[in-house]
């Protein structure tokens, strides 16, 4: 089980940056593959970036390709999602998912919200024009 918390949420004008962190409770948190996805009102909850278990491979929608990056710090159990270059259209509610290498193998990265087992509560992110 692993118990997921994001931050770093808020409005920020075009053009802007902000960073997003996802706090993970437990002991295994290297264990863990870890995406970000998000969902505009009326929308799918869509992918935006992966990192595997092992840290060495990530992956990102082609809509944020570019100007999102994600890592990821073990040692303190935290995933971040920098964003540059924000976009009204990537106004969203944002949301950490973690999945098991057992299921994914530490290199690899689901894109699929079915992918991940364990989700966060969610941080709104607005970008105004």
């Amino acid at each position: 089980q692993v118990q997921l918390v994001e931050s770093g949420g808020g409005l920020v004008q075009a053009g802007g940056s902000l960073r997003l962190s996802c706090a993970a409770s437990g002991r295994t948190f290297g264990s863990y593959g870890m995406g970000w996805f998000r969902q505009a009102p009326g929308k799918e909850r869509e992918f935006a970036a992966g990192i595997s278990g092992s840290g060495a491979s990530t992956r990102y929608a082609d809509s944020v390709k570019g100007r999102f990056t994600i890592s990821r710090d073990n040692a303190k159990n935290t995933v971040y999602l920098q964003m540059n270059s924000l976009k009204p259209e990537d106004t969203a509610v944002y949301y950490c998912a973690a999945v098991h290498v057992r299921k994914m193998g530490w290199n690899g990265i689901g894109n699929r919200v079915g992918n991940y087992d364990y989700w966060g509560q969610g941080t709104q992110v607005a970008v105004s024009s």
